[in-house]
């Protein structure tokens, strides 16, 4: 039986579908998007749902479902995460896919969007249980994924191990010749199986250089600035570590186990460290003090980074927030009724697709750096990824002004009207 926190869950990812197609028909109408590539935008390309068996450690065989959501591939191959959380489904799959597609659009890469998972709680299963869930999941996609097809890369509750392993699974079904050519069929791999150095931080080195970015365009400086951070996973823990570096505070963080703050500021790499020892959770660190979930929101602030699931700040909870900047480090945070409520009281929004694209920048320096049979180190990855975020970042603040929007609608109209472009510029077939 579902607990009501599931349900909540399963509320919010419905309700992220809903919301990346108002964002999506609202910048359509505003740019007067061709109505033909408006109805393939609309939609998905494919929707695969995938039940199959594996082997538990006790000899029982439990069916499990997974998903692969193939949005749009107009700019390149499908590019996305592949999360395992219970409650993955294929509307919460479908708009990540979508997501995805504004974002490789808007940060010019040559990739499309999709995105996939298994409806599982990773926490209920041994780490040789999910290596063999893993590997049959692979198994089961066969050619749906390929380098130059669809390129998954982690998400929630997966890493770079899972990455190895899907790599691989899926090298081990090509023949012994081409084996070595589809290495980059995802992208986060540790860097010993052909991963790239800065990968594990790119996503949160990403989410804080936005915020380098708008405050030194408000002249604003980081020092002392107060901060929350709602996840404190890789994204939310490589964002708190380089922010600390800038003199930033963090005052509160929460998590799937807990709420936590001290006014007098929470140590980052002492906090990471007790996760690091307790399972992944924040809860009862004992430098801080618990604090009611839904009064999270409502902590005195000056930035606050949503960096955990989707829809967490609402119609509900968004007049709460007192900082004057939010910076989504998840996908899709926030609802389109609760922007409205940011906006509306003066707190500015650096968009998911903006903010968070450090990733799937990365991914395209992986999927090259394999490609070319080359190795770049991690001075040099940090330096790329800076020049290509400061590009897109400068690109949306002037589509911004030009249009006189806010932030996310600039960043959806670069990146739809680079697809119709696309579009227009090749026809479409037959």
């Amino acid at each position: 039986m579902l607990t009501k926190e599931l349900k909540q869950q399963k509320l919010r990812k419905r309700g992220m579908y809903e919301n990346v197609m108002k964002q999506f028909n609202t910048v359509a109408d505003l740019i007067n998007l061709n109505p033909n590539i408006r109805k393939i935008l609309g939609i998905t390309n494919n929707e695969l749902v995938i039940h199959f068996p594996v082997k538990m450690d006790n000899g029982e065989v439990e069916i499990l479902t997974g998903y692969r959501v193939q949005h749009n591939n107009a700019l390149g191959p499908y590019k996305g995460g592949l999360r395992y959380h219970a409650t993955t489904n294929t509307d919460s799959v479908k708009a990540l896919a979508m997501w995805m597609t504004w974002k490789t659009s808007l940060t010019g890469l040559p990739f499309g969007g999709a995105k996939g998972g298994i409806q599982i709680d990773p926490s209920n299963y041994s780490n040789s249980e999910l290596e063999r869930i893993t590997r049959r999941f692979t198994y089961a996609l066969g050619d749906n994924i390929g380098p130059d097809i669809d390129i998954p890369a982690p998400d929630v509750n997966t890493n770079s191990q899972t990455m190895a392993w899907i790599a691989d699974t899926y090298m081990s079904t090509r023949s012994p010749s081409d084996r070595s050519n589809n290495q980059h069929v995802v992208t986060g791999k540790p860097v010993g199986s052909g991963g790239l150095e800065g990968r594990d931080r790119a996503t949160g080195y990403g989410v804080y250089l936005n915020i380098k970015f708008w405050t030194k365009e408000n002249n604003i400086s980081l020092k002392n600035k107060r901060y929350i951070v709602q996840g404190f996973g890789n994204v939310g823990y490589w964002t708190a570590h380089f922010l600390e570096k800038d003199g930033a505070i963090l005052v509160g963080v929460q998590d799937a186990y807990g709420s936590i703050a001290n006014v007098n500021g929470i140590q980052v790499e002492d906090l990471q460290q007790y996760v690091l020892q307790n399972k992944g959770s924040i809860a009862n660190y004992p430098k801080s003090q618990p604090i009611e979930k839904d009064d999270f929101y409502a902590l005195s602030c000056d930035i606050c980074i949503p960096a955990a699931l989707g829809n967490q700040i609402t119609e509900e909870n968004a007049s709460k927030i007192k900082a004057f900047l939010v910076a989504e480090g998840a996908n899709g945070p926030t609802s389109v009724e609760g922007e409205k409520i940011l906006l509306k009281n003066g707190i500015m929004v650096i968009p998911d697709i903006l903010c968070n694209s450090g990733g799937v920048i990365a991914s395209y320096f992986e999927w090259l750096q394999n490609r070319s049979g080359e190795f770049w180190e991690l001075e040099e990855v940090l330096i790329k990824l800076e020049k290509k975020l400061k590009k897109v970042f400068k690109k949306v603040l002037k589509m911004s002004r030009k249009r006189n929007v806010d932030m996310r609608t600039a960043a959806y109209i670069i990146a739809i009207e680079r697809i119709e472009k696309s579009y227009l510029q090749r026809g479409i077939f037959p």
